[in-house]
């Protein structure tokens, strides 16, 4: 049997992406390895969102060249797409056959016909005559939607990707330039597949993309008419019974009444992950955002009108050119009002091509660092300060895998985000499966779970 391992950085697109390739391999007859010894393919999925991003892409790729000299490996993903040149140079001047293949991001779905290859004639044969193919066929325009998964090997929930690419051009971001502009799947065909989904059992489904609120694309069927996220949710909780909806990231900029107005559904999971950056109207200004520190307030009163209490997290990027100590104050600020659940603190990082690569006035590593730890604890309080209000509160919770849970417990998350242990007798539930719980306190601290939850099996 041709085994195969994938190693993914970044998004929750990207993560969606190496599902979809899981389940090529695995419709093949191919098996998954866990990353390591003894796998006959190697594809790592890399990110180009930090340049830290990009030097574990290459630390991986290093460490598989060297260490499985008999695999073939495929790098693939943003930073691909961006610097083939300076991952391919990672492969030396081995002798033998060529090893490492770095295809481009946007020619990722050209690795969804790979495992029929391998299948027919062999790893290096069917490897080398799936190259042939693929560089003959030249830049043909492949399917950015056709990464669907029949079978998820990395994740309980379901992931669907319905939007790709962004057309902002924020000065800070390199994913923009690997993903391309914006593109949006057909309305009638994100429903066929969230419908195939729910009819598998599925209790939830993340909906996905690089920009989601820049979803706009006609629903099908004859419908010209484009549908923007909102009149999307709408009509696929319309046209469901049963699967809940979980968003990834949004922007601020098009959150408006529409869009929170169809937020108040009950398959709607009230947790909600916003794409902020800073709360210094000067800085959001400088990274060309489009919108002020009054608008992010403004959108969260909204979302908690929506729902009862929400999980709200943030992304916030430290050390932006230009922040003085005094627009990091505006940050923090913002932050500690808001009172988020969580924050995704991170350091600025220059990266090639971007508009802030040029200016002149990058705030002190050692500054950057300080602010993120700052942010973190702030993060820290907002959590506890969270889990605490729904002690003894009664939520649905989605079973995860088994990995790393005590004997006797199973890991589940809620449908506020909430990372809960749940004891059981046997049997144990269903990775995937819904319950209701109620959460309880920890019986002591804990790095990996916020709550204990407890339910009548």
């Amino acid at each position: 049997m041709v085994s195969f391992a994938i190693q993914t950085l970044g998004c929750k697109l990207n993560q969606l992406e190496s599902e979809a390739l899981a389940s090529a391999f695995k419709a093949q007859g191919m098996g998954l390895l866990p990353w390591g010894p003894g796998a006959d393919i190697l594809v790592v999925n890399t990110c180009t969102v930090t340049s830290k991003a990009e030097q574990k892409a290459r630390r991986i790729i290093r460490k598989a060249l060297r260490e499985h000299p008999a695999a073939v490996v495929v790098a693939t993903g943003c930073y691909a797409q961006l610097d083939g040149p300076e991952i391919r140079a990672l492969a030396g001047t081995r002798p033998g056959p060529a090893r490492l293949l770095v295809l481009a991001g946007d020619r990722k779905a050209a690795l969804l016909d790979l495992p029929r290859h391998l299948s027919a004639a062999g790893v290096q044969e069917g490897f080398a005559a799936w190259r042939r193919v693929w560089e003959a066929e030249g830049p043909k325009e492949l399917d950015p939607f056709a990464f669907t998964v029949d079978d998820f090997s990395f994740h309980s929930r379901a992931f669907l990707k319905i939007q790709d690419g962004c057309g902002r051009r924020c000065a800070y971001c390199r994913a923009s330039l690997a993903r391309g502009k914006s593109v949006s799947l057909e309305g009638l065909t994100v429903l066929s597949r969230l419908r195939a989904l729910e009819e598998r059992g599925c209790a939830e489904a993340v909906l996905t993309g690089l920009n989601i609120t820049q979803y706009q694309a006609p629903l099908g069927g004859g419908c010209a008419k484009p549908l923007a996220l909102g009149e999307l949710l709408d009509f696929l909780l319309r046209e469901t019974r049963r699967i809940a909806l979980r968003l990834s990231s949004l922007e601020i900029d098009r959150l408006g009444p529409e869009f929170l107005a169809v937020l108040a559904h009950r398959r709607i999971r009230p947790h909600f992950h916003l794409s902020i950056q800073s709360g210094s109207n000067r800085i959001l200004e400088r990274m060309r955002r489009g919108y002020t520190a009054a608008k992010i307030e403004e959108i969260v009163r909204g979302l908690r009108s929506r729902k009862d209490d929400p999980f709200l997290a943030c992304d916030i990027i430290a050390g932006f050119p230009g922040e003085t100590p005094e627009e990091f104050e505006k940050t923090w600020e913002l932050c500690r009002r808001v009172d988020f659940a969580w924050i995704h603190a991170f350091p600025y990082s220059k990266r090639p091509g971007t508009g802030a690569f040029q200016m002149r006035d990058p705030a002190p590593e050692r500054d950057a660092r300080s602010r993120v730890d700052a942010l973190s604890a702030l993060a820290r309080q907002g959590r506890t300060a969270y889990v605490s209000r729904w002690m003894g509160k009664r939520v649905e919770a989605l079973i995860e895998t088994p990995d790393q849970a005590p004997p006797g417990h199973a890991v589940a998350l809620s449908e506020n985000y909430l990372r809960l242990l749940i004891p059981y007798s046997a049997p144990a539930p269903r990775p995937g499966s819904a319950l209701i719980c109620r959460i309880q306190p920890l019986p002591g601290p804990s790095p990996r779970f916020d709550a204990l939850a407890l339910t009548d099996w």
